[in-house]
């Protein structure tokens, strides 16, 4: 127990570090915890595949699906597809042809192993990286999606790989056949789970309540699903989509908590995560039954490069062949510039699913400390890499200005303008349809309101942009309303150490204050 608890606070800390630093947190993780295995008396952290594919991957997967939204991923579903399906099938059948060639000795099924075990992605790194550097939407929506649906691919075909190599006779369509059955089972078992949960939510009207269920359904859903022999990861993914997608029933507070939580829930066990990875080379090392390095570091380097070039030479003819081939999808989606795929090219880091699953490699298979090491090596080789030259990738070749935010920004001052006007008109139906006439100070007020979110929106696509140097009206309100609160913070607690209020009455003010801030801060 108290091994858990350092690793957790380490990571907490060294992640926490990296972010008021602007390094990348899981880049940083991996290389305290690669530091941290060489220091005397650290324990050796050996990674439980069942703890990991239990505890970690169903909350990152429905975290990441609560924040997807369905409507861009059923859009992109073509390269999304692509990557996700076509991409670890082929990942998994070259790697075990290249494996097979330079080990000497090693059988094709194990071979096959292998691949199965490096072709999931774990764009983490990748994807943060994007977020803040303002890459296109679809290059972060293609990338979060290929990372949560080939985990269940990869985990799909590495099950069924392993039953091969344990001496299992199974056709080329049996196989299909049951890879298609473990991926429809989880996704009907995501659904039929989420369906009850949303209706539960709903009759719960409790934000505490609502999010306790919240934080339930991940582990449910793969639980469920994997004691039926389906794809845990695609259940979660599908409950985690449908609920997302269907949130905006929930109340206010429930919204605001449940976004709170799982973003907590996440960078937490994103921490422990990177760190475990970086952690696990002194246990790989000990692990290995022969001292001849050299060779070692031949195969790995081998199977490392194939890694890399099988995601290069895949991507550019999936982005361009479907179109030279169908005139439809040139209609509908036009090529993209070459930036775009050689930027997803380059974020193929690999991470904890591959980890999680050459551990799990049964003891009986043979060759089990080789395809450990080497997926080892792939894991930590891509994470350095292409974690470390994603940002000079970017600089070099990303897209300079793609308009999104404009446009963004465009939409929501249109939808910020008919919503006030829609909040209006229902203001003066109030008023007119009789009743109790509320004092005409407070129409004033919420007219003024009106106006102001108006003015708001639309002062962020003015054609001419900010007048440099020039603090906006805007700006000057949300500068000055914050300078407001923070002297009504500081009076409420003088008046509570006088004695005057209690701390309850506390909380309540500081509470509304905080939620007004927030707002005010809004990027």
């Amino acid at each position: 127990m108290t091994e858990v608890l350092l690793l957790a606070v380490g990571a907490t800390l060294v992640s926490a570090g990296a972010r008021r630093a602007g390094l990348s947190v899981p880049i940083t993780l991996v290389v305290a915890g690669l530091v941290v295995s060489f220091v005397p008396g650290v324990p050796d952290y050996h990674l439980n595949p069942e703890l990991a594919l239990l505890v970690f991957i169903p909350p990152l997967v429905y975290s990441d699906a609560l924040e997807s939204s369905y409507l861009n991923l059923r859009a992109n579903a073509r390269p999304i597809g692509l990557l996700s399906i076509g991409l670890v099938l082929c990942t998994t059948g070259i790697v075990g042809l290249v494996a097979h060639a330079v080990v000497p000795g090693l059988p094709w099924p194990v071979a096959f192993v292998l691949g199965a075990i490096l072709a999931p992605t774990d764009a983490v790194a990748a994807v943060a990286l994007a977020r803040r550097l303002g890459l296109p939407r679809r290059i972060v929506t293609i990338l979060v999606a290929e990372s949560i649906v080939n985990d269940a691919t990869g985990l799909t075909v590495f099950r069924l790989t392993v039953a091969i190599a344990l001496g299992a006779t199974t056709s080329i369509f049996q196989g299909v056949g049951e890879f298609l059955l473990v991926s429809c089972g989880g996704v009907t078992v995501g659904l039929l789970l989420a369906v009850p949960v949303r209706r539960l939510r709903g009759w719960l009207d409790d934000a505490v309540a609502e999010n306790a269920v919240s934080l339930v359904v991940p582990f449910a859903a793969y639980a469920v699903a994997e004691s039926l022999h389906a794809s845990g990861t695609l259940a979660v993914l599908a409950a985690g989509l449908y609920l997302g997608h269907h949130s905006t029933g929930l109340s206010h507070e429930a919204r605001l908590q449940e976004r709170a939580t799982w973003r907590l829930t996440a960078c937490l066990l994103e921490s422990v995560v990177f760190a475990l990875i970086g952690l696990q080379l002194r246990p790989v090392l000990a692990a290995l039954h022969t001292t001849d390095f050299a060779a070692l570091g031949r195969y790995a380097a081998a199977v490392f490069a194939t890694v890399l070039l099988i995601r290069i030479c895949w991507i550019f003819p999936a982005t361009y062949l479907p179109r030279r081939l169908s005139s439809r999808i040139r209609e509908r989606d036009p090529s993209p510039p070459w930036q775009l795929p050689a930027l997803i090219s380059w974020a193929g880091m690999r991470g904890v699913v591959s980890l999680a699953a050459a551990f799990a490699v049964p003891a009986e298979l043979p060759h089990r400390e080789l395809l450990l090491f080497l997926a080892f090596s792939v894991v930590l080789g891509t994470l350095l890499l292409q974690g470390l030259t994603f940002p000079l990738v970017v600089r070099l070749i990303g897209p300079k200005e793609s308009g999104e935010a404009h446009k963004d920004d465009l939409a929501e001052a249109v939808a910020q303008e008919a919503a006030a006007d829609a909040g209006w008109a229902r203001v003066e139906e109030l008023v007119t349809a009789g009743g109790d006439a509320p004092p005409q100070h407070v129409l004033d007020r919420l007219r003024q309101l009106a106006e102001h979110r108006r003015a708001t929106a639309w002062e962020r696509v003015r054609a001419d942009g900010p007048v440099q140097g020039r603090e906006t009206p805007t700006g000057a309100y949300r500068r000055l309303r914050r300078e407001m609160l923070a002297a009504e913070r500081r009076a409420f607690i003088q008046l509570c150490r006088q004695g005057r209020i209690n701390h309850e009455v506390l909380r309540r003010v500081m509470h509304d204050l905080d939620l007004e801030e927030s707002v005010l801060c809004r990027d």
